[in-house]
């Protein structure tokens, strides 16, 4: 056997540095006190470990005599003698061999994985380093898994010598370096039964998990299923051991016999954990169930005698009998795999209401799925006692919705229900919903939601009754008298006396349903605004006998309708605002642009002018356009448009317009012009930008001069055609302080047309400026006839859709 291997195959680490030096890496040095130390603890820990993984493999071979034993009617001498003859014979080791003889024996789960096993791979082993029963190497998945079961059975009441003995001799040749043994509470928490490979401070540190703490061995808990982790660390869920391994992989199983889930079984790897395949996973599966039994507390039974008593369901059947609702006592039914299938009605309390009407009789002793057969349906009720079953973790729900079968048609009920497991046992309580108690319900919450207490007065005895909710809007506490009707004025603000008189009135002495609001004064300072709505009851004489109502709380609605009104208020002064400025705007815009003014004679040249306002008063723009001619004898055309809408909007252009007119005058070229009137835009007229385009035309030359500032050029029509000035550079109005415009001369012909127009005329919401501007230069080169036609035309056939002003001008060359 080599030095730092034990029989069953499970690898230790060498022997520490300090030993193998003493031994023989440095002859003519004497070893070291701690160096003989350590090397004596190593040799003792080999030794420990190696008598474990003996003792462990000898349980095994044991336990393959004994079944030569029987099988054979010999003595134990003569089947040891027989187990060396069929090693010797099949060439394989003895722990292997018994595996065989055990496996062909039992017929049970571990005999058919190791078969898969085989049958997947073509191989029954897995690479490990074997003893001196293994010379080959080699530890078959048989030998490992019933090497574990014999020596988790011989150490069965001690869940931390199983842990031990699953990760010597089965989970360390998978490569796993840790595994915890977990014990699942009924109150959802997990308690650490038993651990190997995690260091002693981190096993105290999670000796206990609360409930609702997600973790890993809680993830497999909630999802009764084989839980794989490739990397913990990237999962977010903290275990035991995450802080020594955090990028390593974890596997966590359920661990369960009978359909009850004892605890959870978790294996840590150290490394990343690559996708395993079936065969894995089904050892992994084999070992949690052999764990498992080691876990069951429950005495031994035959899972074929399902329907045997159960030494805890008389106890449980007493107490369900006991109780004041109806009560179910259900016990598990497991096929002879130990799988759960159903649960037996064993008791049906004679509180018990069936929701199809059945005698209870008929339900005792009968199958769940076969009495209720859609309890069966996804996330129903036998998914909920079956949980409840495995986990112990109890269950309930109010309202909740269940379905059976009446002549084969569904009929759904209402239930309030209540699952726990008591032992091996299940307690269901089911109680209908009562069609009176649900109605009284219903009106309880309605009361409180509206605020609502009901009253009766009797007038003969003079007895108030008052419910809780009405002693809690006066403010009283439920021992104080009840507050009779006469005398409500002495509890009211003085101002609501005469309405109080006229409701009592009604009431009392004319007999007639009424109701009242008014101001409720409570003993604690707070004022509530209460309406009182109430009715007379007459005996049978037609004499009032009594008087019974509703108060309701209606202080939220008072408050609410004087906010909505001043709002309203608010609303009304501010439209009224609104409307003020805009026909001020209106009136400004008007003033200085009319809509159709009369057309200009200016020496050489006739221009005409189209103005459309918005549709809406309230997008008053500020477009503009001016012709004028100046003192040298040019002619200075513009047209411009401020950002916006409004009374501010219309003051900028008139500000703008004037401005460039007055700045004209100095016989500036239209570049300069636009640049003073920059500065006068960013300076003088706060919060101010626009665009506009300004030309000096020439008549005697017929020469134009012209700039922009982020303006549309200008189209023009000549003879048949029509296109627009190219683009030169201009950064509209207001933007920077100081901005310089370039220039562009084009000499007109007599019977040419230049229109200068502004965006409201093109712009459109779902197409580009290009495009829209296209779409214009087309139009104006199919037009024909005078200059006031052709303008009106175009207005006309815009296709702007954005309710802008427009303003376009026709300067015709003569």
């Amino acid at each position: 056997m080599s030095g730092d291997t034990t029989r069953s195959g499970a690898v230790h680490p060498p022997a520490a540095p300090d030993a193998g030096r003493s031994a023989c890496a440095v002859p003519h040095q004497s070893p070291t006190p701690l160096g003989r130390l350590v090397a004596t603890v190593e040799r003792l820990r080999r030794e420990v470990l190696e008598a474990q993984a003996a003792a462990d493999g000898r349980a095994l071979v044991e336990l393959a005599k004994g079944i030569l034993i029987g099988q054979l009617n010999c003595t134990p001498a003569a089947a040891a003698r027989q187990l060396d003859v069929l090693c010797r014979e099949s060439g394989t080791s003895r722990l292997e061999l018994a595996a065989d003889i055990v496996n062909q024996a039992s017929r049970d789960q571990v005999s058919e994985i190791a078969a898969a096993f085989v049958a997947g791979t073509g191989t029954g082993t897995t690479t490990g380093t074997g003893g001196d029963d293994d010379p080959a190497g080699h530890a078959t998945v048989s030998v490992r898994l019933r090497t574990a079961e014999s020596g988790m059975l011989a150490a069965a009441s001690d869940t931390q010598a199983v842990a031990e003995s699953l990760l010597t001799n089965a989970l360390g040749p998978l490569g796993a370096v840790a595994v915890a043994v977990w014990t699942a509470v009924p109150d959802g928490s997990l308690a650490l039964a038993g651990h190997a490979g995690f260091p002693s401070r981190e096993a105290v540190r999670w000796r206990h998990v609360p409930p609702g703490v997600s973790t890993v061995a809680g993830l497999a808990l909630r999802e009764r299923r084989l839980v794989t982790l490739s990397r913990l660390g990237r999962a977010g869920l903290p275990s035991i051991g995450h802080l020594q391994w955090p990028e390593g992989g974890r596997m966590a199983v359920p661990t369960g016999t009978g359909g009850r889930i004892h605890g959870v079984l978790e294996i840590c790897w150290p490394q990343p954990l690559a996708p395993q395949p079936p065969q894995i996973e089904r050892q992994v599966e084999a070992l949690a169930e052999l764990c498992a039994r080691t876990m069951d507390a429950a005495p031994p039974g035959d899972p074929t005698t399902a329907d045997a008593v159960l030494p805890d369901v008389a106890e449980l059947i007493d107490l369900a009998e006991g109780l004041q609702d109806p009560a179910v006592v259900l016990t598990p039914v497991v096929d002879t795999e130990g799988r759960l299938t159903d649960f037996r009605i064993r008791h049906a309390g004679s509180r018990f209401v069936d929701p199809v009407g059945r005698p209870r009789s008929d339900v005792n002793g009968a199958l769940l799925l076969e009495a209720y057969p859609m309890a069966a349906a996804e996330n129903g009720l036998f998914d909920i006692i079956e949980r409840v079953h495995a986990t112990g973790e109890p269950f309930r729900a109010e309202r909740m919705s269940l379905t059976a079968l009446v002549d084969q048609i569904p009929l759904t009920s209402v239930a309030d229900i209540s699952v726990s497991r008591h032992g091996a046992a299940v307690l269901l309580i089911w109680r209908i919903e009562d069609e009176t108690a649900r109605l009284a319900n219903l009106l309880q919450h309605a009361q409180r939601l509206g605020r609502i207490g009901g009253f009766e007065e009797n007038l003969a005895t003079g007895e108030t009754t008052w419910n809780a909710q009405l002693y809690a809007l006066h403010g009283l506490p439920a021992t104080a008298p009840p507050v009779r009707l006469r005398e409500l004025p002495g509890h009211a603000h003085p101002d609501d006396s005469a309405a109080l008189g006229r409701f009592l009135r009604a009431l009392l002495r004319h007999r007639r349903p009424s109701s009242v609001n008014f101001r409720l004064q409570r003993p604690d300072g707070i004022t509530r605004h209460i309406r009182v709505v109430a009715e007379p009851v007459l005996d049978a004489d037609q004499r009032l006998h009594a008087v019974r109502g509703a108060y309701q709380d209606i202080s939220a609605q008072h408050w609410t309708e004087v906010a909505l009104a001043a709002t309203r208020d608010q609303l009304a002064h501010t439209e009224a605002e609104s409307a003020e400025r805009n026909r001020l705007a209106l009136q400004l815009q008007h003033a200085i642009m009319p809509v159709t003014p009369p057309a200009v004679e200016a020496p050489g040249m006739r221009v005409a002018v189209r103005y459309r306002p918005a549709e809406t008063e309230s997008l008053v723009g500020g477009d503009w356009y001016d012709t004028v001619v100046l003192p040298s004898g040019l002619i200075m055309l513009s047209v411009g448009d401020v950002a916006g809408h409004g009374i501010e909007a219309a003051t900028g252009m008139v500000v703008l317009r004037n401005a460039l007119r007055g700045l004209a005058v100095t016989g500036a070229g239209p570049g300069q012009l636009l640049s003073w009137l920059n500065t006068v835009t960013h300076n003088l007229a706060k919060h101010v930008t626009a665009t506009a385009v300004c030309g000096l035309y020439d008549p005697s030359t017929r020469v134009l001069r012209w700039a922009r500032a982020g303006h549309l050029p200008p189209v023009l029509v000549r003879g048949g055609g029509a296109e627009a000035f190219p683009l030169i550079e201009g950064l509209l109005l207001g933007a920077l302080p100081d901005v310089v415009y370039g220039e562009r001369e084009v000499r007109l012909e007599p019977d040419d047309t230049l229109l200068m127009f502004t965006d409201g005329l093109v712009e459109r919401r779902d197409s580009s400026v290009q495009d829209s501007l296209g779409h214009l230069v087309n139009a104006a080169a199919a037009g024909a006839g005078d200059l006031d036609a052709r303008l009106d035309r175009l207005l006309a056939g815009s296709r702007s859709d954005t309710d802008d002003d427009t303003c376009v001008i026709g300067i015709q060359v003569g």
